[in-house]
């Protein structure tokens, strides 16, 4: 996989992303919810932690803001080393199913950046309210951007039944997550990895290389 293929995948995995994200910060006020079918919905939540909504400062002695800004400059790191892995797959001449897989991962980690990174200063606050783009009363600042989702599966959405022992009667929900198209990018790259291991590290012979060093200068 060449480098404008890689480059075109994440330009377009980024596009859709951040269009998806300011529609639904323009249009959706916090918590608001659309049925688009029985088991999917638009529903607008953000998320100022990490995976899950976990956050340091549960785990660790900090403030809030503190660890808004630790996990932000860390992500920052891991686009960057997640970008050089892709640049050095495609200089390696490394399987085109790898390239795919990272370029993914790569898009998905940097729609998520923008977010927490921009977020904060170009946006006032949901809640009870439809935010404005540009707005004069951003709700925080540099790095303490919120990331937005709203992509939700409520496959399953049940109560046990009672003769269930311990959770008789208590609800049951699959699948909870709210979640972005970023976030399916590095799932997809993950997956990706995951699934197709061998193919994704397979090493190339020298013809191999070589031919693809003939096809990239044709290009």
């Amino acid at each position: 996989m060449s480098i404008k293929k890689s480059v075109l995948l994440i330009v377009l995995v980024l596009l859709v992303d951040q269009v998806s994200k300011i529609y639904i910060k323009t249009h959706f006020v916090l918590g608001e919810s659309v049925e688009v079918f029985e088991w999917f919905k638009i529903h607008f939540i953000e998320n100022s932690g990490a995976a899950w909504g976990a956050k340091l400062n549960d785990f660790l002695p900090i403030s809030e803001n503190t660890a808004k800004v630790i996990l932000t400059v860390f992500r920052l790191f891991a686009v960057a080393g997640i970008g050089y892995w892709l640049y050095d797959s495609i200089r390696k001449h490394s399987s085109k199913t790898l390239v795919l897989a990272v370029s993914l991962i790569f898009a998905g980690a940097l729609g998520n950046i923008i977010d927490s990174v921009f977020y904060g200063i170009l946006f006032n606050d949901s809640i009870s309210q439809v935010a404005t783009l540009f707005s004069e009363e951003p709700y925080g600042g540099l790095f303490f951007g919120k990331v937005v989702d709203m992509l939700y599966f409520p496959m399953i959405d049940t109560i046990w039944p009672d003769w269930v022992p311990y959770f008789g009667g208590k609800s049951f929900s699959f699948f909870d997550p709210v979640f972005n198209i970023a976030d399916t990018a590095i799932s997809t790259g993950v997956g990706i990895l995951l699934v197709f291991n061998k193919k994704a590290f397979a090493h190339k012979t020298k013809e191999e290389a070589f031919a693809e060093d003939q096809d990239l200068e044709k290009q």
